[in-house]
């Protein structure tokens, strides 16, 4: 019999803590929204990625929609997304989701799509397009656009801007050091040079996020934090990385309520417009609050 060496024994993976559970969402807005997703077939990040605060976010008339497809060009360790040759453009792709928000009745809509290194406008052209759309069929509905870094090129930024959605959102995901490990095409200067163009741009508000329990320190996140600041970002959300699955980067640390509460605290000392920090925390957690 062959022995078992070091080199092929996974992992095993952190029992979730007791503040990580969650209840099962309820409430008559829910139940009406999950049956016009079902009845309708339509693609939403909150039923996909089986946020839990699906609940919540549905009752308040958010809803998240991805574009672009659901194959990325990027493989990043943390993230559940397909990565390979993704499949050409869907034209029609940004009637169907503004129709989708319509069926919906969503209030505050955030768009977010996958990585498109494969065409030479990295998307930016259907993200406006998409935009344009929404504006189009629902004119009342705001919209947050949780975008890729575009490789940084400024054309495709502006593309963004020109549409004028209420908030534009580019997560820096984690702190510097880990970023070759956990996004492994991306460059964490580059990403705070998204940020920092987008409001050169003429952009209102701008936000990012930051997954924790990756290995970073207490220091490594205040950094991050200030370097935020220091490029003009408004809204920061701060939550709890949990594995998708075994082939993704395992869980390091459960960080514990009171450590993101410190970080929310900190972060509004900074000058942050809002903080939202705590181990549900998603990007689009309480979207519709950081339009003011």
């Amino acid at each position: 019999m062959q022995k078992e060496t070091t080199s092929n024994i996974l992992p095993e993976r952190k029992p979730k803590p007791k503040w990580l559970r969650v209840k099962l969402p309820t409430g008559k807005k829910y139940t009406e929204l999950r049956g016009l997703v079902d009845k309708y077939n339509l693609n939403t990040i909150c039923t996909s990625g089986s946020c839990p605060n699906m609940g919540e976010c549905w009752g308040e008339g958010t809803a998240t929609f991805m574009i672009l497809g659901n194959i990325c060009t990027r493989s990043c360790g943390f993230c559940g997304v397909k990565t390979g040759r993704p499949e050409s453009v869907d034209w029609d792709e940004p009637e169907k989701v503004a129709r989708s928000i319509k069926i919906m009745n969503i209030k505050h809509a955030v768009l977010t799509s996958v990585d498109r290194d494969d065409l030479k406008d990295m998307g930016s052209i259907m993200w406006g397009e998409t935009v344009k759309a929404v504006r189009r069929m629902n004119p009342e509905t705001t919209l947050e656009t949780l975008i890729p870094d575009f490789q940084g090129i400024e054309q495709h930024i502006e593309r963004i801007v020109d549409v004028t959605p209420e908030v534009v959102s580019h997560n820096i995901e984690t702190v510097r050091r880990l970023t070759r490990e956990v996004r492994i095409q991306a460059q964490y200067d580059r990403s705070l040079g998204v940020l920092k163009y987008l409001k050169q741009a003429g952009q209102r508000r701008t936000k990012s996020g930051i997954m924790l329990g990756l290995g970073e320190a207490r220091e490594e996140v205040i950094e991050t934090l200030h370097e935020l600041k220091d490029n003009d970002v408004d809204v920061v959300t701060i939550g709890q990385y949990l594995q998708p699955s075994k082939k993704h980067l395992p869980v390091k640390q459960f960080i514990n309520p009171d450590q993101f509460k410190e970080y929310e605290e900190i972060g509004l000392s900074l000058g942050f417009r809002h903080v939202e920090s705590s181990a549900l925390v998603r990007s689009s957690y309480r979207a519709q609050k950081h339009i003011n």
